[in-house]
């Protein structure tokens, strides 16, 4: 490890680690980046899992919460070769009569075909998308008094409601299936409060800039971001992992892209009793297993929107979603899982051989789950795409233990770092004056086990940095303006 004098340390070079790393330097500060895995990047990783010259993403593959991002829109990423593509269809929702409600760029047009639902999806929907620039940095942060308190109200008043009490205001199953598909990625029972909180941020963003996938695979948006970090002066060691705060090199400020589970036995011993109890009562929702596949060619959805779409929620109807969420809650394992589909190679030529497509799907299961759940995915898929299992070539998966091997910030494979419930929602890891403080002065928390949670967005990062700018080196924290 580096022996030179740093003002700052982040450890784990994730999403957030990188916004923490990012932000810190641009103050002036010299900033050190520790990561444990010889690459970069946590979950923003691409590799051939399957066959040679088939690309997967390890991690996520779609990122709407990546280009509505606030913190990473003011980024030169560009400049370091970052390109977004974006499907014409954000996200399809097939039914077993061949049809799919699909989510694109037009919510004009969306809400068409949601048939008698039109009216009442642009009343929900209109105002959240026009409000969206306003009430980001809010909704994408820590719980606090809003710059627009009007708009942040209204997005509240539907957001904090159960998934399953917002759908009352649709009759068809075509919206209401919408809705569900979004608000699933929760990864919580839809009669839960709150649940509509994901589902509503997934549809603003889907209306604002569509759902897009990163050219070349989920790695390219994390090289960016080291790119920037590096031409900023920032300092990079890999293979370098922090079992306890011995091993870090002095520095004011030490930022931690992990979750309560990994704080614990890092730095357990020098924080407070209360903060111990409060982290260790910290909790981490369901799990995901997931399946890569490499195919001879694309999948044969019956409904043609789904051709169009990156992104695809696999589970039918409404009821049927909150069954199998609410069964996966209660320790089941559901023969029909809610499955979330991407098939990035429709879009970049670049993830297959000419001719070849990838695809990978997950679905959730309790955490820590170790039951292979291949066949129940792959049989979700074959029901709204006849013929796709004749399609498979090569097959990879992950279960909760090698998806927790490969970032251990997926404690028993829950990919959004905790329960992003209502108790957890804006107060992760704790109930603190601020969340990415720790006991310890001088020692933050920047990842996903913070506000606002899971995504690839980097805002948990950016926040924490920000706090540390003003306690440590009572800097000011500037407003994010675009770069």
């Amino acid at each position: 490890m580096s022996n030179s004098n740093f003002d700052a340390v982040v450890v784990g070079s994730g999403p957030n680690g990188l916004a923490a790393a990012i932000v810190l330097q641009q103050a002036g500060l010299a900033v050190l980046l520790l990561e444990g895995s010889p690459q970069l990047g946590g979950g923003l990783r691409t590799a051939e899992l399957t066959l040679p010259g088939f690309r997967h993403d390890l991690g996520s593959a779609i990122h709407p919460l990546a280009v509505a991002s606030p913190f990473f829109q003011t980024l030169p990423l560009a400049s370091y070769g970052l390109r977004f593509i974006t499907p014409p269809v954000a996200v399809a929702h097939p039914f077993d009569d061949g049809t799919a409600a699909a989510a694109t760029g037009s919510l004009a047009d969306t809400a068409r075909q949601l048939g008698p639902d039109a009216g009442a999806y642009r009343r929900l929907l209109e105002p959240l998308v026009a409000d969206w620039p306003g009430i980001a940095p809010d909704v994408l942060g820590p719980l606090g008094w809003p710059r627009h308190p009007l708009p942040m109200a209204r997005f509240g008043l539907s957001a904090l409601l159960p998934a399953t009490v917002l759908a009352r205001r649709f009759r068809g199953p075509a919206a209401r299936g919408l809705l569900a598909g979004a608000a699933a990625h929760s990864m919580l029972p839809l009669n839960k409060l709150a649940t509509s909180a994901a589902g509503l941020v997934l549809l603003i963003a889907a209306h604002r800039a569509g759902w897009p996938l990163p050219l070349g695979g989920a790695q390219a948006i994390a090289d960016a971001l080291v790119a920037h970090f590096r031409a900023l002066g920032g300092q990079v060691e890999t293979g370098t992992f922090v079992a306890s705060l011995a091993q870090l090199p002095p520095a004011r400020a030490v930022l931690f892209d992990v979750t309560p589970a990994q704080l614990l036995q890092i730095a357990g011993h020098s924080l407070s009793s209360i903060y111990r109890w409060q982290l260790g009562r910290y909790r981490y929702g369901m799990g995901a297993f997931k399946v890569d596949w490499a195919l001879d060619g694309p999948i044969p959805f019956a409904a043609p929107d789904c051709a169009r779409a990156g992104t695809l929620h696999l589970g039918g109807t409404l009821e049927e979603i909150a069954a199998g969420e609410r069964a996966t809650a209660r320790g089941q394992h559901p023969a029909r899982p809610f499955v979330l589909l991407a098939q990035p190679s429709r879009f970049d030529a670049t993830r297959a051989p000419a001719g070849r497509h990838t695809a990978w799907a997950y679905c959730h299961v309790p955490n820590g789950s170790r039951v292979d759940r291949t066949a129940a995915i792959e049989a979700q898929v074959e029901r709204f795409a006849p013929g796709f299992r004749d399609r498979i070539v090569g097959r990879h998966t992950f279960d909760p233990a090698q998806l927790e091997a490969l970032n251990p910030n997926c404690v028993g494979g829950d990919i959004n770092g905790g329960r992003l419930d209502i108790t957890q929602l804006f107060t992760r890891p704790a109930l603190r004056a601020s969340p990415y403080r720790t006991s310890r002065p001088g020692l933050y928390l920047c990842s996903s086990a913070t506000p606002p949670g899971g995504g690839v967005h980097g805002m948990c990062g950016y926040h924490a940095a920000r706090r540390a700018l003003r306690d440590v080196f009572k800097l000011p924290a500037l407003p994010l303006r675009r770069g």
